[in-house]
């Protein structure tokens, strides 16, 4: 389903570097199956396909009760708990289109004026929330569903408050655990061997999507194919291929991957994309600094960085083959424009030439490209996609000796947070940091 092509890569890294990469890639792939094998290790995402399928039906029942009752389903978290649903949600949704509940998200930030913009919107409105948070204290989703929760118990009553407030939480403890046990919310449970940011296939994703109308068992169907054949050590194992030249681009100098797509529907995952990479990889002092751009469009704007700047970066570049509409350039008689040459050519072809033109310009001018292709933005080729990314993305961990599930860096801006809030705990941290601060 995943198709993966070094020729624009390979030409920039020694035959020696490559095949090095490639035996560390070998003994990566080998060491997570191992470790998938250890009830302890925070791999559970790896059978998530499979373990879903007896949850997927009341993650639809109670998605279908939300769309039933609903204007607006507002889905609130942050990170893994929302990204990975929203990335999939716009992949799939039509660009104009208001059929259907509209699902927006909040808790992802910490706009003021944002968050008193969605009371507004909503305050005339029927809707229903879905949280998303393991512990239920992080700030951003903490903050934003007191609001929501308030303003939804104010507009429609505590009891219906009752049916149009889902929770995703941890399966035993944490304040939202806590809280949905006391109120009668309707739970799902956030898996303890699956990190946030390896989550989509969860009902962290599921339900969100699930709630905005989308089919979420071809998306497990084509994560648990591509499961399959990723666990096998094959030279045509694309999540491999791709790990082991990312790795061999690394060693060779490139520290930048920008990850390229030329469909604005995939915005979000690229969003979802980097938060995978970059909270997997980015410590000890390692890691490629992910980043993303939209084609043509940026082309416009980072082109020139691309083509000319500093030789540091290498992109991964993701094409859609299949397009779900057509439309042909049409035929001007006058041809003010000087376009006839284009006239009876559908836009996906102008497009993927585009592409091929781009690619081949950037790799002339020292910027190598990594290209995946998939057939289609569907349930199976997008879930299989998910999948991918995740699976490779554990294996560069491994590769550049890093524990690839956790992210002790994030903690540090959290305490000085706290400690400038005056968060109760903190005082002292707090005093500290009023000292430094300028």
């Amino acid at each position: 389903m995943i198709d993966v092509k070094l020729d624009y890569a390979l030409t920039h890294v020694s035959e020696q570097v490559f095949a090095e990469a490639w035996e560390n890639v070998r003994k990566a792939h080998r060491r997570l199956l191992d470790d998938a094998q250890d009830s302890e290790a925070p791999l559970g995402w790896l059978e998530l396909p499979e373990r879903m399928q007896h949850e997927l039906e009341r993650i639809e029942s109670v998605a279908q009760r939300l769309r039933e009752c609903s204007d607006v389903i507002v889905i609130v978290g942050i990170g893994g708990s929302y990204l990975g649903a929203k990335a999939v949600i716009e992949a799939f949704q039509p660009y104009f289109d208001s059929t259907g509940p509209e699902v927006v998200f909040a808790g992802h930030h910490l706009s003021e004026d944002y968050l008193a913009e969605l009371v507004d919107y909503l305050a005339d409105k029927r809707f229903s929330i879905n949280v998303i948070s393991k512990s239920g204290t992080t700030t951003e989703p903490a903050i934003a569903f007191r609001v929501l929760r308030d303003l939804l118990e104010r507009t429609h009553g505590s009891k219906a408050a009752r049916r149009r407030i889902v929770t995703t939480t941890d399966r035993e403890k944490g304040a939202l655990r806590k809280l949905a046990d006391a109120k009668g919310y309707d739970t799902f449970v956030v898996p303890d061997d699956v990190g946030g940011r390896y989550s989509v296939l969860s009902a962290v994703g599921l339900l969100p999507i699930a709630a905005a109308g989308f089919d979420i068992r071809s998306l497990t169907n084509g994560a648990g194919k591509t499961g399959k054949w990723l666990e096998k050590e094959t030279e045509d194992n694309p999540a491999l291929t791709y790990a082991a030249m990312r790795n061999a681009l690394y060693e060779s100098g490139k520290k930048v991957e920008l990850f390229v797509h030329y469909e604005p529907k995939l915005r979000y995952l690229a969003e979802w994309w980097k938060q995978l990479f970059g909270e997997s990889e980015g410590k000890e002092g390692k890691g490629l600094f992910v980043s993303s751009a939209a084609f043509t469009t940026d082309l416009h704007s980072l082109g020139q960085y691309i083509q000319e700047g500093e030789r540091h970066l290498f992109e991964t570049v993701l094409e859609v083959v299949r397009t779900h509409r057509a439309l042909a350039v049409p035929e001007d008689p006058k041809d003010g424009d000087g376009l006839n040459y284009l006239a009876g050519q559908r836009l996906q072809e102008v497009n993927r030439q585009a592409a091929k033109a781009t690619t081949l310009a950037h790799h002339d001018g020292g910027a190598p490209n990594i290209r995946l292709s998939i057939e289609s933005l569907d349930g199976e080729h997008l879930g299989a996609l998910l999948y991918f990314f995740e699976f490779s993305c554990a294996i560069s961990g491994y590769v550049l000796g890093v524990d690839p599930f956790n992210q002790p860096g994030v903690e540090a801006y959290k305490q000085n947070m706290f400690a400038l809030l005056g968060k109760p705990g903190f005082e002292a941290l707090g005093e500290d940091i009023r000292k430094r601060l300028k």
